[in-house]
């Protein structure tokens, strides 16, 4: 309701929408256009290429029977009396008799003023009729020479011609066979359908096949899916059905992040439950004491908050540094940390020593803010207990795998039997100092969330307490 009193529309939330992902298309899509494509360029060039060489094929066949004409021409040709070409014995072919047939011969004597002009003898078979052959430029060697001629309307024809010099003659003649396209442009264009529909079914059994692949080798990712979907349907926390082995690397992700965020989900559970706990005894202690109007009630209310802020105190630590573990591998050098804190605690501790040392390339893999938590607490620990001087060493054992940083003071140390103790919740060393006990306790629970740990030792050089952190070095 608007302040005029007129009704506002309220805008309204798809949750189709909020929880659909963006995408870049589909991969099925993606794949068969890739092989349409592949199909299309490999059947186009190859059909180029195929149709040139048998169309090649056919013409030189067609090319080899007018050649072997041509020789048997050659061949039977003799000089008569008067100097004129005659054959010897029949060539054998019918159609050259036969006017118009689309099968010619010609014998031309040297001497072409022009292309198909001729000052001696023309000799043509009778198929040519009155017709005279048109034959190409003069030529100097005796090899067949093979050409196409539109010399005659609606005829196309294919000639070869050579050049030869007859025996007991001086004079250069030229034998010419002819013969229409008719037959030759057919087998050709047999040939080029033939090409076409073959490939035609070729294409399209490639594509159907393409098709069906990517059908069929998506099919695991679709089952994911379906595996992702009882997940949220039954609650299962594992995908058990066996998966191609291309895709089990994503099945394997796939279950290690379930199984991290089941592990998150408990220890957000227990921490919830531990921290109710802790709670539910200083609350209850307060309710009584006022309930009882109790002479001491205010001095209980301080004394059971104190113990509630340092339990959530603690509580707090160990969900933030679950909370920043999870965002990824995180990678800070300890030495800007260490100088950091070295800083902060002198500003705190004006008559104590500090000495840094060590290697100040070291990395390990934790949180920059869960390292200045933890090494700030070690040494004002260090700072506070001890007799004033405080060392530190970084990569103090650079032989191991993890990253070890001592941390020594010149105090009174801890006896070996009480070490363990130590780390109790609410332990102190000194309780006439002020503190909530949750120092060393925060320490080792944000170690151990990165995979590390923290030792006691008494130091050899200080003579005090010797704390060992041991971290994993980053990758």
């Amino acid at each position: 309701m608007g302040a005029d009193g007129s009704q506002r529309d309220t805008p309204r939330i798809d949750q189709n929408a909020a929880i659909a992902a963006p995408h870049t298309g589909s991969l099925s899509r993606r794949m068969m256009l890739i092989a349409a494509g592949w199909i299309s360029v490999l059947l186009l060039g190859g059909g180029w290429a195929l149709d040139r060489t048998l169309a090649n094929l056919v013409e030189d066949n067609f090319d080899a029977q007018l050649g072997y004409l041509l020789n048997t021409m050659i061949v039977v040709s003799e000089i008569g009396p008067d100097d004129e070409v005659f054959f010897n014995r029949p060539i054998g072919e019918p159609r050259f008799l036969e006017p118009g047939s689309g099968l010619y011969w010609q014998i031309s004597a040297e001497g072409r003023e022009g292309f198909g002009s001729y000052s001696l003898e023309t000799k043509p078979s009778q198929s040519l009729w009155d017709r005279t052959l048109q034959l190409g430029p003069p030529h100097n060697d005796d090899d067949p020479h093979f050409y196409d001629s539109f010399q005659f309307a609606d005829e196309p024809i294919r000639i070869v011609e050579r050049t030869v010099i007859l025996p007991d003659s001086d004079t250069k003649w030229t034998f010419a066979v002819a013969s229409a396209r008719e037959e030759l442009d057919f087998q050709i264009s047999r040939v080029r359908s033939i090409l076409v529909y073959s490939f035609a079914i070729l294409g399209l059994g490639l594509f159907l096949m393409a098709m069906l692949q990517s059908y069929y080798g998506l099919r695991p990712l679709r089952r994911v899916k379906e595996a992702i979907q009882t997940i949220r349907t039954t609650g299962s926390n594992r995908v058990t059905d066996p998966l191609p082995l291309e895709v089990q690397p994503l099945v394997e992700e796939l279950n290690a992040l379930l199984a991290h965020s089941q592990k998150q989900a408990e220890e957000a559970r227990t921490h919830a439950g531990n921290l109710a706990h802790a709670l539910k005894t200083p609350l209850t202690v307060i309710n009584n004491a006022a309930t009882a109007k109790a002479a001491d009630l205010p001095d209980t209310v301080i004394r059971e908050a104190t113990t509630m802020r340092r339990h959530v105190d603690h509580h707090l630590a160990r969900a933030r540094a679950v909370g920043r573990r999870a965002v990824g591998h995180a990678q800070t050098q300890v030495w800007e940390s260490a100088e950091a804190v070295r800083r902060a605690v002198e500003r705190l501790y004006p008559g104590c020593r500090f000495d840094l040392d060590g290697n100040r390339s070291a990395r390990v893999a934790i949180e920059r803010q869960d390292l200045d938590e933890i090494l700030g607490n070690l040494i004002e620990n260090a700072a506070k207990y001890g007799g004033g001087s405080v060392f530190v060493t970084v990569d103090a054992e650079p032989e191991r795998a993890q990253c070890v940083i001592w941390v020594e003071d010149d105090g009174t140390g801890i006896p070996e039997d009480s070490r363990a103790e130590i780390f109790d919740r609410g332990a102190r060393l000194d309780t006439g100092k002020p503190g909530t006990g949750l120092g060393l306790a925060i320490v080792r629970d944000v170690a151990e969330i990165y995979g590390g740990g923290v030792e006691l030792d008494e130091s050899e050089d200080l003579g005090g307490l010797l704390v060992k952190l041991i971290l994993p070095r980053a990758g």
